[in-house]
């Protein structure tokens, strides 16, 4: 683990937003969530999130889920609330919203859908910060965003006070280590890995935690797993990866014919959910569609197997 001293580390999972057939939040499905996976040891909730469809929700049901989310959290556990928006002044108001219900940090990505330039990336992640006072995370995910964050970038932005903490989902392991090194002397910063499956090989690498989606369906494992890497148990950190790798395989069962990344991820985790009896219904929302009777059936087999059902 980090010498750091992080605030915020261990697993924060990525809270889904279970909602109900006509598409508004399922309150009762997510308080019993939230009180699964904290009662599991999570160490927080990053809620409206990509697993959390925040960019599929309207803003009335992003406040509608962020407000049971800190309800049920009932101060238990942080609760980091993603405020993912297209430019700056919207971010400002999401981030605005989020400390209005008790969030106790934000989630912040650069700007999308725009053309925009590294300097204006700065100016971004600075401007929310002065308008907000919470901590902010980075949210590196150029795969939804199309914009890399740089580590020089991370860096100095960390240095200056700006963000608290990454959160990593670039897939660029070897960035990711070198921000871990550069933050070094940063006492308080947090750098979150977004690997499912390489949970391991990050904290071995200096991550303070992790931010799996997959922990929405196997708080337990992840809890285990970080656990004994905080420990230096690493044969034991192995075992646990490689059950939870085996889970993962839970996204490949939609048809990548007629469902994309979104589908095939939350879609996965929402049935496991469901599968499990945690919340009601695996209903997403469009365009994304819920899992067949057959991909449910095997999404079953993977919980079977990983001795979940």
């Amino acid at each position: 683990m980090s010498p750091r001293e992080p605030r915020f580390s261990g697993v924060v999972p990525p809270i889904v937003t279970p909602l109900t057939p006509d598409g508004e939040v399922d309150a009762p499905s997510l308080e019993r969530l939230v009180e699964f996976l904290v009662e599991a040891g999570v160490t927080g909730l990053f809620a409206l999130g990509s697993s959390g469809e925040a960019a599929f929700l309207t803003d009335a049901r992003r406040d509608r889920a962020l407000e049971v989310v800190v309800r049920a959290a009932a101060g238990r556990v942080p609760v980091l609330a993603g405020c993912i928006e297209t430019t700056t002044a919207r971010v400002i108001e999401r981030a605005e919203v989020a400390a209005k219900l008790g969030a106790d940090a934000t989630v912040v990505t650069a700007p999308f859908y725009t053309r925009i330039h590294p300097l204006e990336v700065d100016r971004h992640f600075r401007a929310v910060r002065a308008a907000v006072d919470l901590p902010m995370f980075a949210y590196d995910v150029p795969v939804s965003v199309h914009t890399k964050l740089a580590v020089d970038q991370v860096l100095a932005l960390a240095a200056d006070g700006v963000i608290d903490g990454l959160k990593d989902s670039s897939g660029d392991d070897v960035g990711f280590r070198q921000v871990v090194l550069g933050a070094a002397g940063l006492p308080g910063f947090s750098a979150l890995t977004g690997h499912e499956v390489v949970v391991d090989a990050m904290m071995l690498a200096g991550a303070d935690g992790a931010v799996p989606g997959l922990g929405n369906v196997d708080p337990h494992g992840y809890v285990r797993l970080v656990r004994a890497c905080a420990e230096g148990r690493w044969a034991d950190a192995k075992a646990e990866q490689d059950r939870l790798t085996r889970l993962f395989r839970i996204v490949d069962a939609a048809s990548p014919e007629t469902a994309g990344g979104s589908t095939r991820g939350v879609g996965a985790f929402k049935t496991a959910l469901a599968l499990r009896g945690v919340i009601a219904s695996a209903a997403v929302s469009p365009p994304m569609r819920e899992l067949t009777a057959d991909e449910t059936r095997v999404v079953a087999s993977h919980l079977d197997e990983a001795g979940l059902l």
